[in-house]
């Protein structure tokens, strides 16, 4: 399996050159091959002999609101551009695809029937996007050899889907983070009921399941987030349970401030609310961090001069 201490070289090749059009990504010492395609390009790529062969897919959309989840459709063709062309006729929610071959031409139907079941059963354990299959794929089976290249090339997916800015295999937290270093976990605790666990991410601040919300807002709470204070509780993230507001999934918000003055009703600057189990601002975390980052960069220099 492939080991992620070890750097990766990918490359990007702009069909159109065009950062907004098709793309060919390829990774290094990997037999596959993965397109981007917009869904208004699909048309211009009825030359792509490699296309018409078999391949996994993914057909992506936007989130419908700022609480919503981006939508994703997973499936499996015999013939990709054929397949993209009939997806552009019959299904309306999606905006880009990500088609993903084998350059030696080494996928056979059982191969892609297993990708294409691996990968829906991975987003959707990861729960970051609504999954537009209306049934779940049937998973063939193949030999235990087989397998074990289709697990491997499952990896390189991830690494691809993940560099082009789809997070759909990425779940919000990842545990065995959280039980290396419980100092990861912050905490904040406020007035009203405000008693909640989160994380910093690399999307934001992630608040988890569980956390309890301020019952009520300040008259001084800022407008924009209150909106977004409403629109969780409409869409029932955030649920009554009892005299608590509590949120009943892991929510992303786009910084600890944002995060902090959701759950505690009020204006907050989340680099001081939140706080680890040593009683450490989030503030003076990352200020350590940097410091220890520089005066490890300083020793390595040192040693360089020396």
């Amino acid at each position: 399996m492939y080991s992620t201490k070890y750097g990766k070289t990918i490359k990007l090749f702009l069909m159109d050159a065009d950062p907004d059009g098709r793309m060919v990504c390829e990774l290094s010492n990997w037999n596959g091959k993965a397109y981007r395609i917009p869904r208004g390009k699909v048309k211009d790529c009825s030359d792509r002999q490699d296309l018409k062969g078999t391949s996994v897919y993914l057909l992506f959309g936007r989130a419908e609101s700022s609480t919503s989840k981006a939508k994703v459709y997973i499936g499996e063709a015999e013939n990709a551009y054929s397949r993209l062309v009939q997806h552009v006729s019959e299904k309306e929610f999606w905006n880009e695809s990500v088609v993903f071959i084998s350059k030696d031409e080494n996928l056979n139907k059982a191969h892609i029937k297993y990708l294409e079941s691996r990968l829906y059963e991975i987003a959707t354990s990861a729960g970051r996007y609504d999954i537009e299959n209306g049934n779940t794929p049937t998973r063939s089976s193949i030999s235990e050899s087989d397998q074990a290249e289709m697990e491997e090339f499952i990896e390189y997916i991830k690494i691809l889907i993940n560099t082009m800015g789809f997070k759909v295999f990425e779940p919000l937290i990842k545990v065995e983070s959280n039980t290396k270093n419980p100092d990861e976990v912050f905490f904040v605790k406020g007035a009203r009921g405000a008693d909640s666990r989160g994380k910093r991410t690399s999307d934001g601040f992630v608040v988890f399941s569980g956390s309890k919300v301020a019952v009520d807002t300040v008259p001084s709470f800022p407008k924009g987030f209150n909106a977004l204070r409403d629109e969780l509780i409409d869409n029932e993230i955030i649920v009554k349970e009892g005299e608590d507001l509590v949120l009943v999934s892991d929510y992303l918000f786009s910084s600890p401030s944002a995060a902090a003055a959701v759950i505690m009703g009020r204006s907050a600057n989340g680099l001081i609310e939140w706080k680890n189990s040593k009683g450490k601002e989030l503030k003076a975390v990352e200020e350590t961090e940097i410091s220890k980052a520089n005066t490890s960069m300083q020793s390595i220099a040192n040693v360089s001069v020396d």
